[in-house]
C-alpha cells in the first residue's frame, strides 16, 4: 500500500530530500511550504497522482491551520506521516532579543508545529495508525552555541513536546520519532542575520565573534541531508538501513551531532555524580 507523507518547510532543506525520497520509493506526498509559487519552481513538473502542493504558513492563525490540513487530507483522504520540517533560527544575545525575539522564534518552531501535529491527530487517532516526525537539533544539546540561544531553546522544547506527543499517542497506535540533526549542508540556515530588540554595545564582540563562526560553516558543512532524510524515510517505513531494528524515539543524525549529544550527557553526568551526596540528601529527618 502506498505511504502518503504531508511534511511542511518542503521548497528547500530537509524538506526538499524527503519530498524527493518519498516520491522515488513509489509513495506520495503533501509538499507544504509558505510560498507555494516557490514551491512549484522546485517541484517543476509534479505528478498530480502523487505529489501535491499546498500553501501553508505554520505561523498562521490555528483556524487557517485546520483548514489547510482538511484540505489536504482531502487529497488522498488520509496521511500516514506527518513530518514537522518547517522552522527557522533566530540569533540573537539573550539579552538584546530579549522576550520578543523568543516569542518570535517558539511562533514558528513550537506553536505552529503543535497545531499542524493537531489539526492531524484526530485523523490518525480515528485509524488508530500514524507517524508523527518532529525535526529537531543537536543545537538543544549545545545552548551554550551563542547567540543561537532562542533557536536552541526552541528545539530543547520541540524535543520535549515530542516525548510527551509519544506517550500520550501511544495508546491509539500512533509512533513518534525525534530527529536531531548536526550541520547538513542544507539552503541559507546559516543566513538569517543578528536579531537585536535592545543594542547593548558590550555584546558587540561575542555576537559578531559568534556571527562570523556560523558564517564559516554556511556551505561547509559535511553533512549531506539528502542521505539524513533517506534515513528517516527508512527509520519511518522499516527498511533499507532500518530494517530490523527496533523503532527509535530519538534519531539523532551526523557525527557532529554523536559528538556533542554524548558530551553534553557526559558533562551532566559528571556533574551528578559529583553533587549526589549532597544534592540526594534532602528527605525530612526522621522523627
Amino acid at each position: 500500500m502506498e505511504w502518503i507523507c504531508a511534511s511542511t518547510g518542503t521548497s528547500s532543506g530537509f524538506g526538499k530530500r524527503l519530498v524527493a525520497s518519498v516520491l522515488a520509493r513509489g509513495d506520495c506526498v503533501i509538499a507544504t511550504a509558505r510560498n507555494v509559487e516557490k514551491l512549484a519552481t522546485v517541484f517543476p513538473n509534479p505528478d498530480r497522482t502523487r505529489l501535491r502542493l499546498v500553501q501553508l504558513d505554520i505561523s498562521d492563525p490555528n483556524e487557517v491551520i485546520q483548514q489547510r490540513v482538511k484540505e489536504a487530507l482531502g487529497a488522498w483522504g488520509r496521511i500516514d506521516v506527518v513530518v514537522n520540517n518547517a522552522g527557522y533560527g533566530v540569533k540573537a544575545i539573550l539579552e538584546e532579543g530579549g522576550a520578543l525575539a523568543a516569542l518570535t522564534q517558539f511562533q514558528t518552531n513550537i506553536f505552529g508545529v503543535l497545531n499542524v501535529t493537531n489539526a492531524v491527530l484526530p485523523h490518525m487517532r480515528e485509524r488508530r495508525a500514524g507517524t508523527v516526525v518532529m525535526i529537531g537539533s543537536r543545537s538543544a544539546w549545545r545552548a551554550e552555541a551563542s547567540p543561537s540561544g532562542p533557536y536552541a531553546a526552541s528545539k530543547a522544547a520541540l524535543h520535549a513536546i515530542g516525548e510527551t506527543y509519544a506517550t500520550e499517542l501511544r495508546p491509539f497506535g500512533v509512533r513518534v520519532l525525534i530527529v536531531a540533526p548536526g550541520a547538513f549542508r542544507t539552503e541559507g540556515v546559516h543566513a538569517y542575520p543578528a536579531t537585536i530588540n535592545t543594542h547593548i554595545p558590550a555584546y558587540d564582540a561575542a555576537r559578531n565573534a559568534g556571527m562570523e563562526r556560523f558564517a564559516s560553516i554556511a556551505g561547509h558543512e559535511s553533512g549531506d541531508p539528502a542521505r539524513a532524510m533517506e534515513l528517516v524515510v527508512d527509520v519511518v517505513k522499516g527498511e533499507g538501513r532500518a530494517q530490523g531494528r527496533e523503532w527509535p524515539l530519538w534519531l539523532v543524525l551526523g557525527r557532529d551531532a554523536y559528538v556533542d549529544v554524548r558530551a553534553k550527557t557526559q558533562r551532566l553526568l559528571d556533574t551528578m555524580n559529583a553533587w549526589e551526596d549532597v544534592a540526594t540528601d534532602l528527605d525530612f529527618e526522621a522523627c
